[in-house]
Protein backbone atom coordinates (compact mmCIF):
# COMPACT_ATOMS: atom_id res chain seq x y z
CA UNK A 1 0.00 0.00 0.00
CA UNK A 2 1.45 3.24 -1.20
CA UNK A 3 3.08 5.73 1.95
CA UNK A 4 1.70 9.03 3.16
CA UNK A 5 4.86 11.63 4.19
CA UNK A 6 4.83 12.39 7.38
CA UNK A 7 4.03 15.97 8.04
CA UNK A 8 6.23 18.60 10.20
CA UNK A 9 9.11 18.56 12.18
CA UNK A 10 9.64 15.18 12.29
CA UNK A 11 12.80 13.73 12.48
CA UNK A 12 15.19 13.19 9.55
CA UNK A 13 15.39 9.24 9.88
CA UNK A 14 12.09 8.77 9.87
CA UNK A 15 11.78 10.63 6.48
CA UNK A 16 14.62 8.71 5.40
CA UNK A 17 12.65 5.65 6.58
CA UNK A 18 9.65 6.18 5.33
CA UNK A 19 11.64 6.88 1.24
CA UNK A 20 13.19 3.72 1.87
CA UNK A 21 10.06 1.98 2.46
CA UNK A 22 8.29 3.93 -0.87
CA UNK A 23 11.14 2.97 -2.58
CA UNK A 24 11.24 -0.71 -1.38
CA UNK A 25 8.13 -1.00 -3.28
CA UNK A 26 5.35 0.66 -1.44
CA UNK A 27 5.12 3.76 -3.96
CA UNK A 28 3.64 7.32 -1.84
CA UNK A 29 0.78 9.17 -2.39
CA UNK A 30 1.25 12.85 -2.72
CA UNK A 31 -0.74 16.07 -2.56
CA UNK A 32 -0.88 19.02 -5.47
CA UNK A 33 0.26 22.40 -4.56
CA UNK A 34 -3.24 23.75 -5.01
CA UNK A 35 -2.01 26.62 -6.85
CA UNK A 36 -4.23 26.66 -9.57
CA UNK A 37 -7.45 24.61 -8.50
CA UNK A 38 -8.39 21.66 -5.87
CA UNK A 39 -5.46 20.23 -4.70
CA UNK A 40 -5.58 16.36 -5.65
CA UNK A 41 -4.02 13.30 -4.35
CA UNK A 42 -1.49 11.61 -6.92
CA UNK A 43 0.22 7.82 -6.61
CA UNK A 44 3.56 7.40 -7.43
CA UNK A 45 5.12 4.14 -7.94
CA UNK A 46 8.67 3.07 -6.48
CA UNK A 47 9.90 2.66 -10.30
CA UNK A 48 8.81 6.61 -11.04
CA UNK A 49 10.79 7.41 -7.67
CA UNK A 50 13.93 5.68 -8.43
CA UNK A 51 13.96 6.34 -12.11
CA UNK A 52 12.93 10.24 -10.94
CA UNK A 53 16.02 10.24 -8.46
CA UNK A 54 18.72 8.21 -10.68
CA UNK A 55 18.13 10.66 -13.60
CA UNK A 56 18.27 14.25 -11.67
CA UNK A 57 21.77 12.34 -9.89
CA UNK A 58 22.48 11.88 -13.70
CA UNK A 59 22.25 15.71 -14.97
CA UNK A 60 23.89 17.07 -11.72
CA UNK A 61 26.60 14.71 -11.92
CA UNK A 62 26.12 12.03 -9.38
CA UNK A 63 24.87 11.77 -5.94
CA UNK A 64 25.68 13.73 -2.81
CA UNK A 65 24.34 15.57 0.19
CA UNK A 66 20.73 17.27 0.11
CA UNK A 67 19.85 20.84 1.88
CA UNK A 68 15.94 20.82 2.62
CA UNK A 69 14.58 23.37 2.27
CA UNK A 70 11.00 22.47 1.15
CA UNK A 71 7.71 21.05 2.93
CA UNK A 72 8.25 16.82 2.68
CA UNK A 73 4.26 16.54 1.83
CA UNK A 74 4.76 18.04 -1.47
CA UNK A 75 6.64 16.61 -4.32
CA UNK A 76 9.46 19.18 -4.87
CA UNK A 77 10.72 18.93 -0.66
CA UNK A 78 10.10 14.71 -0.96
CA UNK A 79 12.10 14.67 -3.53
CA UNK A 80 15.03 15.40 -1.68
CA UNK A 81 14.45 12.88 0.32
CA UNK A 82 14.09 10.26 -1.93
CA UNK A 83 17.19 11.64 -3.32
CA UNK A 84 19.27 11.61 -0.24
CA UNK A 85 17.76 7.62 0.54
CA UNK A 86 19.09 6.67 -2.93
CA UNK A 87 22.44 7.75 -2.40
CA UNK A 88 23.46 6.95 0.89
CA UNK A 89 23.21 10.05 2.47
CA UNK A 90 21.32 12.50 5.12
CA UNK A 91 19.73 15.34 4.14
CA UNK A 92 20.04 18.49 6.21
CA UNK A 93 16.96 20.52 6.78
CA UNK A 94 16.37 24.28 8.28
CA UNK A 95 15.83 24.81 11.87
CA UNK A 96 12.53 26.72 11.68
CA UNK A 97 11.47 28.59 8.42
CA UNK A 98 13.14 29.76 5.78
CA UNK A 99 15.80 32.75 5.99
CA UNK A 100 19.21 33.50 4.64
CA UNK A 101 20.41 33.02 8.52
CA UNK A 102 18.67 29.25 8.52
CA UNK A 103 19.67 28.65 5.27
CA UNK A 104 23.31 29.30 5.59
CA UNK A 105 23.60 27.81 9.17
CA UNK A 106 22.21 24.63 7.84
CA UNK A 107 24.40 24.68 4.40
CA UNK A 108 27.42 25.15 6.98
CA UNK A 109 26.57 21.11 8.22
CA UNK A 110 27.04 19.69 4.44
CA UNK A 111 29.97 17.95 3.40
CA UNK A 112 30.88 16.08 -0.07
CA UNK A 113 28.81 17.40 -3.20
CA UNK A 114 26.41 19.69 -2.05
CA UNK A 115 22.76 20.26 -3.74
CA UNK A 116 19.72 21.88 -2.76
CA UNK A 117 15.77 22.25 -4.19
CA UNK A 118 14.67 26.01 -3.98
CA UNK A 119 11.50 28.03 -5.22
CA UNK A 120 12.43 31.56 -7.22
CA UNK A 121 11.50 33.35 -4.10
CA UNK A 122 13.97 31.72 -1.96
CA UNK A 123 16.68 32.38 -4.56
CA UNK A 124 15.73 35.72 -4.63
CA UNK A 125 16.13 36.28 -1.33
CA UNK A 126 19.24 34.73 -1.08
CA UNK A 127 20.86 36.49 -4.41
CA UNK A 128 20.08 39.77 -2.56
CA UNK A 129 22.04 39.05 0.37
CA UNK A 130 25.79 38.85 0.55
CA UNK A 131 26.40 36.05 2.67
CA UNK A 132 23.15 34.10 1.10
CA UNK A 133 24.70 34.62 -2.33
CA UNK A 134 28.22 33.51 -1.08
CA UNK A 135 26.37 29.97 0.30
CA UNK A 136 24.96 29.69 -2.53
CA UNK A 137 28.05 29.82 -4.53
CA UNK A 138 29.25 26.63 -2.42
CA UNK A 139 26.41 24.34 -4.33
CA UNK A 140 27.48 21.56 -6.74
CA UNK A 141 24.27 22.22 -8.34
CA UNK A 142 20.84 24.52 -7.03
CA UNK A 143 17.57 23.10 -8.86
CA UNK A 144 15.25 25.96 -9.30
CA UNK A 145 11.51 25.39 -9.93
CA UNK A 146 7.63 25.65 -9.05
CA UNK A 147 6.87 28.58 -10.87
CA UNK A 148 8.59 30.73 -13.94
CA UNK A 149 12.33 31.16 -12.70
CA UNK A 150 13.26 35.46 -14.26
CA UNK A 151 16.02 35.90 -16.47
CA UNK A 152 17.11 38.74 -14.78
CA UNK A 153 17.52 36.15 -11.70
CA UNK A 154 19.45 33.97 -13.29
CA UNK A 155 21.60 36.09 -14.89
CA UNK A 156 22.30 37.35 -11.89
CA UNK A 157 22.97 34.52 -9.80
CA UNK A 158 24.89 32.69 -12.61
CA UNK A 159 27.11 35.65 -12.99
CA UNK A 160 28.10 35.26 -9.43
CA UNK A 161 28.84 31.93 -10.09
CA UNK A 162 25.56 30.03 -8.74
CA UNK A 163 25.23 26.65 -10.43
CA UNK A 164 21.42 26.53 -11.28
CA UNK A 165 19.24 24.23 -12.83
CA UNK A 166 16.12 25.47 -14.25
CA UNK A 167 13.44 22.39 -13.21
CA UNK A 168 10.01 22.13 -14.57
CA UNK A 169 7.76 19.66 -13.94
CA UNK A 170 4.84 18.48 -11.48
CA UNK A 171 3.45 16.05 -8.84
CA UNK A 172 2.28 13.81 -11.68
CA UNK A 173 5.64 13.50 -12.98
CA UNK A 174 7.51 12.55 -9.74
CA UNK A 175 8.88 16.52 -9.75
CA UNK A 176 11.42 17.98 -12.30
CA UNK A 177 11.49 16.41 -15.69
CA UNK A 178 12.76 19.03 -18.15
CA UNK A 179 16.06 20.50 -16.79
CA UNK A 180 17.02 23.46 -18.48
CA UNK A 181 14.73 22.87 -21.61
CA UNK A 182 16.06 19.11 -21.93
CA UNK A 183 14.14 16.54 -20.94
CA UNK A 184 15.66 13.88 -18.37
CA UNK A 185 17.05 10.28 -19.19
CA UNK A 186 14.06 8.12 -20.67
CA UNK A 187 11.45 11.30 -20.67
CA UNK A 188 9.52 12.52 -23.65
CA UNK A 189 8.41 16.05 -24.44
CA UNK A 190 5.71 16.68 -27.40
CA UNK A 191 3.41 19.37 -28.16
CA UNK A 192 -0.27 18.98 -28.94
CA UNK A 193 -1.75 21.95 -30.77
CA UNK A 194 0.88 23.87 -27.88
CA UNK A 195 -0.32 22.11 -24.84
CA UNK A 196 2.75 20.07 -23.30
CA UNK A 197 2.90 16.37 -22.72
CA UNK A 198 4.99 14.60 -21.22
CA UNK A 199 6.31 10.64 -21.10
CA UNK A 200 8.63 8.52 -19.63
CA UNK A 201 8.83 5.92 -16.81
CA UNK A 202 8.69 9.09 -14.27
CA UNK A 203 4.61 9.07 -14.55
CA UNK A 204 2.08 9.03 -11.42
CA UNK A 205 0.01 5.76 -11.63
CA UNK A 206 -2.85 7.52 -10.89
CA UNK A 207 -4.99 10.26 -9.17
CA UNK A 208 -6.35 8.21 -6.04
CA UNK A 209 -10.21 7.75 -5.91
CA UNK A 210 -10.64 9.73 -9.41
CA UNK A 211 -10.47 7.54 -12.51
CA UNK A 212 -12.27 9.76 -14.73
CA UNK A 213 -9.70 12.36 -14.02
CA UNK A 214 -6.72 9.41 -14.66
CA UNK A 215 -8.79 8.62 -17.95
CA UNK A 216 -8.77 12.07 -18.87
CA UNK A 217 -4.85 13.10 -18.21
CA UNK A 218 -3.09 9.64 -18.67
CA UNK A 219 -3.33 8.47 -22.39
CA UNK A 220 -1.38 5.76 -23.81
CA UNK A 221 -0.47 6.02 -27.75
CA UNK A 222 -0.61 3.65 -30.77
CA UNK A 223 2.70 2.75 -29.73
CA UNK A 224 2.36 1.79 -26.15
CA UNK A 225 3.83 5.26 -25.14
CA UNK A 226 2.30 6.62 -21.71
CA UNK A 227 1.60 10.45 -21.79
CA UNK A 228 0.30 13.19 -18.99
CA UNK A 229 -1.48 15.94 -20.49
CA UNK A 230 -0.19 19.09 -18.84
CA UNK A 231 -2.01 22.67 -18.41
CA UNK A 232 0.89 24.51 -19.74
CA UNK A 233 1.20 25.69 -23.26
CA UNK A 234 5.02 25.27 -24.28
CA UNK A 235 6.94 25.69 -27.78
CA UNK A 236 9.89 23.69 -29.15
CA UNK A 237 13.04 26.06 -29.90
CA UNK A 238 16.32 24.36 -31.04
CA UNK A 239 14.63 21.38 -29.40
CA UNK A 240 14.29 23.12 -25.96
CA UNK A 241 11.20 23.22 -24.24
CA UNK A 242 10.09 26.75 -23.77
CA UNK A 243 6.99 27.41 -21.53
CA UNK A 244 4.51 30.15 -22.71
CA UNK A 245 2.47 29.83 -19.42
CA UNK A 246 -1.05 27.39 -18.67
CA UNK A 247 -3.78 27.04 -21.06
CA UNK A 248 -6.59 28.16 -18.19
CA UNK A 249 -3.93 31.39 -17.64
CA UNK A 250 -4.44 32.75 -20.87
CA UNK A 251 -6.51 36.17 -20.24
CA UNK A 252 -9.21 37.12 -22.99
CA UNK A 253 -8.97 40.41 -22.98
CA UNK A 254 -11.31 42.70 -25.93
CA UNK A 255 -11.15 39.34 -27.75
CA UNK A 256 -7.62 39.12 -27.71
CA UNK A 257 -5.56 36.35 -26.30
CA UNK A 258 -2.86 37.10 -24.00
CA UNK A 259 -0.48 34.68 -22.50
CA UNK A 260 1.03 35.94 -19.42
CA UNK A 261 4.82 34.79 -19.21
CA UNK A 262 5.42 37.36 -22.06
CA UNK A 263 4.29 39.82 -20.17
CA UNK A 264 6.07 38.63 -16.67
CA UNK A 265 9.32 38.46 -18.75
CA UNK A 266 8.54 41.89 -19.83
CA UNK A 267 7.54 43.30 -16.97
CA UNK A 268 11.08 41.65 -15.04
CA UNK A 269 13.29 43.13 -17.22
CA UNK A 270 12.60 47.16 -15.67
CA UNK A 271 14.36 48.50 -13.57
CA UNK A 272 13.86 48.02 -10.11
CA UNK A 273 11.22 45.21 -10.78
CA UNK A 274 12.06 42.16 -8.42
CA UNK A 275 9.41 39.35 -9.01
CA UNK A 276 6.20 39.66 -11.41
CA UNK A 277 2.58 37.53 -11.85
CA UNK A 278 0.47 38.68 -14.47
CA UNK A 279 -3.84 37.14 -14.00
CA UNK A 280 -6.74 37.53 -15.36
CA UNK A 281 -9.27 39.49 -13.64
CA UNK A 282 -13.14 40.40 -14.48
CA UNK A 283 -13.78 43.38 -16.18
CA UNK A 284 -17.38 44.20 -16.93
CA UNK A 285 -15.78 46.18 -20.27
CA UNK A 286 -13.16 44.07 -21.67
CA UNK A 287 -14.12 40.10 -20.26
CA UNK A 288 -10.82 40.06 -18.74
CA UNK A 289 -8.47 42.39 -17.95
CA UNK A 290 -4.48 41.57 -17.63
CA UNK A 291 -3.40 42.64 -14.18
CA UNK A 292 0.32 42.99 -13.04
CA UNK A 293 1.40 42.19 -9.29
CA UNK A 294 4.77 43.60 -8.83
CA UNK A 295 7.39 43.58 -6.30
CA UNK A 296 10.03 46.09 -6.11
CA UNK A 297 10.79 49.76 -6.88
CA UNK A 298 6.92 51.02 -7.46
CA UNK A 299 5.69 53.30 -10.82
CA UNK A 300 2.88 54.61 -11.89
CA UNK A 301 0.30 52.33 -14.27
CA UNK A 302 0.66 54.84 -16.67
CA UNK A 303 4.55 55.14 -16.68
CA UNK A 304 4.30 51.37 -16.77
CA UNK A 305 2.28 50.88 -19.85
CA UNK A 306 4.86 53.82 -21.96
CA UNK A 307 8.07 51.84 -20.85
CA UNK A 308 6.42 48.66 -22.22
CA UNK A 309 4.96 49.62 -25.58
CA UNK A 310 8.17 48.91 -27.55
CA UNK A 311 7.71 45.19 -26.42
CA UNK A 312 4.04 44.50 -26.35
CA UNK A 313 1.29 45.00 -28.28
CA UNK A 314 -1.51 46.83 -26.86
CA UNK A 315 -4.13 44.36 -25.78
CA UNK A 316 -1.02 43.00 -23.80
CA UNK A 317 -0.36 46.12 -21.73
CA UNK A 318 -1.69 45.64 -17.93
CA UNK A 319 -4.32 47.77 -17.09
CA UNK A 320 -4.16 47.14 -13.49
CA UNK A 321 -1.00 46.93 -11.42
CA UNK A 322 -0.98 45.82 -7.15
CA UNK A 323 2.27 46.72 -5.86
CA UNK A 324 3.50 44.58 -2.74
CA UNK A 325 6.40 44.48 -0.13
CA UNK A 326 5.93 40.54 -1.24
CA UNK A 327 4.15 38.10 -2.78
CA UNK A 328 1.75 35.87 -1.21
CA UNK A 329 3.02 31.92 -0.94
CA UNK A 330 1.39 28.75 -0.57
CA UNK A 331 3.38 26.35 1.90
CA UNK A 332 4.69 24.61 -1.23
CA UNK A 333 6.55 28.11 -1.88
CA UNK A 334 4.66 28.84 -5.04
CA UNK A 335 2.75 32.49 -5.22
CA UNK A 336 -0.98 31.91 -4.28
CA UNK A 337 -2.78 32.67 -7.10
CA UNK A 338 -6.45 32.62 -5.57
CA UNK A 339 -5.27 35.38 -2.93
CA UNK A 340 -3.76 37.72 -6.07
CA UNK A 341 -7.12 36.92 -7.79
CA UNK A 342 -8.94 37.94 -5.21
CA UNK A 343 -6.66 41.38 -4.23
CA UNK A 344 -7.10 42.44 -8.08
CA UNK A 345 -10.71 41.36 -8.39
CA UNK A 346 -11.38 43.98 -5.22
CA UNK A 347 -9.66 46.87 -7.55
CA UNK A 348 -6.43 46.76 -5.29
CA UNK A 349 -3.90 48.55 -6.77
CA UNK A 350 -5.66 49.39 -9.58
CA UNK A 351 -3.94 52.60 -10.39
CA UNK A 352 -0.20 51.73 -8.47
CA UNK A 353 -0.70 54.18 -6.68
CA UNK A 354 -0.09 53.24 -2.73
CA UNK A 355 1.67 50.22 -1.51
CA UNK A 356 0.01 47.27 -0.26
CA UNK A 357 1.23 44.23 2.29
CA UNK A 358 0.60 40.60 1.27
CA UNK A 359 0.85 39.79 5.39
Amino acid sequence: MPVTPPTGPVPVIDLLRTAEQALGGDGVVLTTSGSTGEPKQVELSAAALQSSAAATAERVGGHGQWLLTLPTDHVAGWQVVVRSALAGTAPVRLEGSFTVETFTSAAAHLTGPRFVSLVPTQLLRLVEDPSGLAALTDFDAVLVGGAALPASLLARAEAAGVRIHRTYGMTETSGGCVYDGTPLTEVTVQLDEGRVLLGGPVLASRYLHDPDLTAARFTTDDAGQRWFRTDDLGELVDGRLRLLGRVDDVINTGGFKVAPRPVEEALLRLPGVREAVVIAVPDPEWGQRVAAVLVGAQVSLQELRETLRAELSPHSLPRQVLWLDRLPLLRSGKPDLAALRHRCAGGGGTMGSRRSSAE
